[in-house]
């Protein structure tokens, strides 16, 4: 893709996804990811019913009368996306490909972030790490991240999450939210990852998917391509037991898969390349809200 072709797609990104943005910013980013702690603000008068454990003693000596610290919620934040660029991103049969809509998210989450005055950075990663963009303030930064997801092209094809959560363990040392954009068909094991970046940081899972990854459509005999493996095969989508053992077999996985994030602590949600992406972010920031 030329330089112009890019700039394009990265306004077209931005245009769409700003609405967006003011759907997610205005509603509950603001309120579903809490700050480092709390930071002193000022000083005022002792009233009764304040906390005596906040009483400012030098202040109170000075003037010879009681004065309490006031704290504020320190709210700057940083935002690591963890985006997972596999073969497998590329896959999508409805509106868009999982890449489209890791874009699409990538996006909102970016400009959420900048519309609340946080750092954004991003780690990419195939079965290898990939890249690393480190966080900063800034619309041009978050529009930089967007051009480099839709231009980059991967070394690795395959998918390996736990590489991408140990760089963003080793370099981002302050506590962060981190959301990893995945489909998570990765066939090594990445939830001890999760739990282990978790307990320092606030990590949340946000699933890729196709519908047709649940359903098998008829379409009869058909070819069927493996992005990661380089692998293609016949099958037979008009036999009903190929059609059942398919669906049977993506229950079992997003079973457990869903299991395994509760049981890590890891907030998740699952977003459809269908286009309703932003009700479960929507539903996934008022459960945290709450």
């Amino acid at each position: 893709m030329n330089t112009k072709d890019l700039l394009k797609k990265v306004r077209e990104i931005e245009i769409k996804t700003r609405g967006l943005t003011k759907q997610v910013f205005s509603g509950e980013y603001h309120s579903a990811f809490k700050g480092k702690g709390m930071a002193f603000s000022e000083v005022k008068n002792y009233q009764f019913g304040d906390d005596v454990r906040n009483i400012d003693w030098n202040v109170t000596a000075r003037f010879n009368e009681p004065f309490v610290k006031i704290f504020e919620e320190e709210r700057e934040l940083t935002v690591i996306l963890i985006l997972d660029i596999s073969g497998s991103s590329d896959y999508g049969t409805k509106k868009k490909s999982k890449k489209e809509l890791m874009l699409e998210v990538a996006a909102v989450l970016a400009f959420s972030a900048v519309m609340n005055n946080d750092k954004v950075g991003a780690v990419f990663v195939s079965d290898q790490m990939e890249k690393y963009i480190p966080p900063k303030k800034g619309r041009a930064h978050a529009l930089m991240i967007l051009r480099d997801l839709i231009d980059f092209e991967p070394k690795g094809k395959g998918t390996d999450i736990s590489q991408g959560l140990k760089y963003f363990r080793n370099v981002i040392k302050k506590r962060s939210i981190c959301f990893v954009v995945s489909d998570f068909y990765d066939s090594n094991d990445f939830m001890e990852g999760l739990k282990i970046a978790n307990k320092k940081h606030d990590v949340v899972a946000l699933r890729l998917y196709d519908p047709s990854e649940k359903n098998l459509p008829k379409m009869g005999l058909i070819q069927m391509y493996d992005a990661e493996k380089g692998v293609t095969k016949w099958v037979n989508t008009g036999a009903r037991f190929v059609r059942e053992k398919y669906k049977k077999r993506y229950e079992s996985f997003e079973e457990k898969l869903n299991t395994s994030f509760r049981k890590s602590g890891v907030d998740y949600a699952t977003l459809s390349t269908e286009g309703k992406y932003l009700v479960e972010l929507n539903n996934l920031f008022l459960s945290r809200g709450r």
